[in-house]
């Protein structure tokens, strides 16, 4: 296992839409591992393939307390059906350090997906479940985090750590960003 290096906006990676995993393989049960490892020296709860530059469909996650592993996989993931009902959370991302925002998403997923055997699974995810299970399929199908905040009208433009993350017409300039509409 090896600690993989987490890109961080404004790498456009994180824009990629993810490729489904059409074999389990070695290479796929090696990515991960590192990926746990890489989200457990983080620390994060969830970790999607993109984020550490490898544009397949693949989440590692794991919602238990610190000492009490409970890793799980989720290979070609797919939500087949959410609630009405919606649900906030703060959430926070490995890809934008030291950065969480209260996001409303549906309460309720099914989500439908393979194991590291290749086993077929549809789960019934709600609360913390259902948040994380969300957030890793968006970075897969290519939305990131600062989308979802613009979606919600909250920003059209933030500074991070110094790093300058916005649309494509941006000069570069922050103060441009700062008056500039999205």
């Amino acid at each position: 296992m090896a600690v993989r290096e987490i890109i961080k906006l404004p790498d456009k990676r994180l824009r990629l839409l993810s490729e489904p995993v059409k074999q389990i393989d070695g290479g796929i049960r090696k990515l991960v591992d590192d990926m746990f490892e890489t989200m457990y020296e983080a620390p994060g709860i969830g970790l999607a393939a993109i984020q550490v530059g490898v544009a397949k469909r693949v989440i590692t996650m794991d919602l238990s307390k610190k000492d009490d592993h409970k890793p799980q996989v989720f290979i070609n993931p797919e939500i087949t059906w959410q609630s009405d009902e919606r649900a906030k959370f703060e959430e926070g991302c490995l890809s934008i350090p030291d950065y969480y925002e209260e996001v409303e998403r549906p309460a309720e997923v099914k989500v439908k997906f393979l194991d590291l055997s290749g086993k077929k699974h549809e789960i019934d995810a709600k609360g913390l479940l259902a948040t994380c299970l969300q957030h890793e399929i968006d970075h897969i199908n290519g939305v990131g985090d600062h989308e979802w905040l613009r979606r919600r009208g909250d920003i059209g433009f933030f500074h991070i750590r110094g790093a300058h993350v916005c649309d494509t017409e941006c000069t570069g300039n922050p103060s441009y960003c700062e008056r500039k509409a999205v």
